[in-house]
C-alpha cells in the first residue's frame, strides 16, 4: 500500500496474469537460486506434479554475482518438505519456462521430517519441517533442464561429421571385439554383476572402513610434527645402515652358518637327547612321587645338630648336656697349689674325664 492507504503500481507486471494460479489468502514466498534461468521471466508459473501452485515475483542477481535469486510466491495450502527441490522446465519444445518445485525422493534423508510415532511422512501434516515463508532453496537443490539450442548444437556436431564417423568406428570396433567371445564377455559381466551385489552387500563394512581412514588421516594430521621430526631423523638411520652394510650381510652369512652347524647337531645328537630324556623319565617320576618331602627335608638339614624337634623334648629351662673329653697320651698336667705350698709338676697321664652339665635353655 502507499501513502493515503492507496496500492502501488509499478507498471504491467504488477497485475496477475489472467487464468494463473490461485494463491489463495494467505500465500508465503520462497527464495530459489539457479545458476541459469535462461528465458524465465516474472509471472512465470510455479508448479508442484505439473500443477499451478503459485508464480514467480521476481528474478534479481544473488550476493555472490554468480547465481540468480528467483523469488516465488506460493499457496499457503500447499505443503512442502524444507529439503524440497526447484527445477526449472520448459512446458514443451517452444513453450514458457516454470518453475518446479518437487520433495526428495528419499523422505527418510531427514529424520525431522519423520514422525517418531507411525514412522510415516510427516512434512505434509505438520508445520514441523515443511517449507514456510522466507526460506531458500540453495544452489545445490536446484537445476534446468538442456536448452533446445544446447540439444540441437550437441547433435549438430554429431551429425556434421564430427561424431559419426567416431560411432562407426567405435561399433565396428565392439564388433572386432565381441565376436566370437560372447561366452567370455558373458561370465565377464555375470562376474561384475556378482562384484557389484557384493559391493553393495558389504557397503557399511566399506563405509565404516572408510569413516576409519578418516580417523587415522585426522590423527596423522594433528601429529604431523612428529611424523616430521621421525621422518627427519630416518637419513642418519639409513646412512648408518648403509655404511654397516658389508656387516650386516656377514652378520647374516655367519647366522646361516651357525643354523646349518645347529640343524646338523640337533640332527646327529637326536637320539641320543631323545635317549637321556627317557633315562631322565624315571628320577623325574621319584622326585615328583616325593612331593611335599623333599623340601621338608632340606628344612631340616639346615638345622643340624639341633632340629625343631628338640625344642620338644626339652622339659623346663635347662638343658642338661654330657660331655666326654679323654687328654691325648703324654698330656702334661699341673695340679693346683694348695694350702700354700708349691706346686709339684709332674707328668701324669690325663685319664678319661666324664662329666656332667648343666646350662640354661
Amino acid at each position: 500500500m502507499g501513502a493515503g492507504g492507496l496500492p502501488d503500481f509499478d507498471g504491467l507486471q504488477d497485475l496477475p496474469l489472467p487464468g494463473g494460479a490461485d494463491l489463495g489468502d494467505h500465500p508465503y514466498e520462497v527464495t530459489a537460486e539457479f545458476r541459469d534461468v535462461v528465458s524465465l521471466f516474472p509471472h512465470a508459473a510455479v508448479k508442484v506434479n505439473d500443477v499451478e501452485v503459485g508464480r514467480v515475483t521476481r528474478i534479481s542477481l544473488a550476493d555472490d554475482g554468480w547465481a540468480a535469486r528467483v523469488t516465488l510466491k506460493v499457496n499457503g495450502d500447499v505443503r512442502l518438505p524444507a529439503n524440497a527441490y526447484a527445477n526449472l522446465e520448459q512446458s514443451s519444445v517452444l513453450g514458457e519456462k516454470y518453475v518446479q518445485l518437487v520433495a526428495p525422493a528419499n523422505m527418510r534423508a531427514r529424520p525431522d521430517l519423520q514422525d517418531t510415532k507411525t514412522g510415516t511422512t510427516a512434512a505434509y501434516a505438520k508445520n514441523r519441517g515443511r517449507l514456510r515463508d522466507g526460506a531458500v532453496i540453495p544452489v545445490a537443490r536446484t537445476n534446468r533442464n538442456p536448452e533446445i539450442e544446447e540439444v540441437f548444437g550437441a547433435l549438430s556436431m554429431v551429425l556434421s561429421g564430427g561424431g559419426v564417423q567416431q560411432l562407426h568406428t567405435i561399433s565396428s570396433e565392439l564388433n572386432k571385439a565381441l565376436g566370437g567371445n560372447e561366452g567370455e564377455i558373458r561370465s565377464l559381466l555375470r562376474q561384475i554383476n556378482t562384484t557389484a551385489k557384493s559391493l553393495d552387500k558389504n557397503k557399511k563394512h566399506i563405509t565404516d572402513a572408510l569413516d576409519g581412514m578418516n580417523r587415522l588421516s585426522i590423527t596423522l594430521a594433528t601429529r604431523d610434527r612428529k611424523i616430521g621430526e621421525i621422518l627427519r631423523g630416518l637419513p642418519p638411520g639409513l646412512k648408518v645402515l648403509s655404511e654397516q652394510r658389508s656387516s650386516l650381510v656377514s652378520m647374516l652369512r655367519a647366522l646361516d652358518s651357525l643354523s646349518s652347524v645347529a640343524v646338523d647337531t640337533v640332527d646327529r645328537t637326536k637320539n641320543d637327547l631323545v635317549a637321556d630324556l627317557k633315562a631322565l623319565a624315571p628320577v623325574l617320576k621319584n622326585l615328583a612321587d616325593a612331593g611335599a618331602d623333599l623340601p621338608e627335608s632340606l628344612q631340616v638339614m639346615f638345622t643340624y645338630p639341633f632340629t625343631d624337634e628338640v625344642l620338644t623334648g626339652v622339659k623346663g629351662d635347662y638343658l642338661n648336656v654330657y660331655l666326654k673329653i679323654a687328654a691325648a697320651p703324654g698330656t702334661e698336667i699341673v695340679p693346683p697349689v694348695r694350702g700354700g705350698g708349691a706346686a709339684t709338676r709332674s707328668s701324669l697321664p690325663l685319664p678319661a674325664v666324664t662329666g656332667t652339665s648343666g646350662g640354661d635353655s
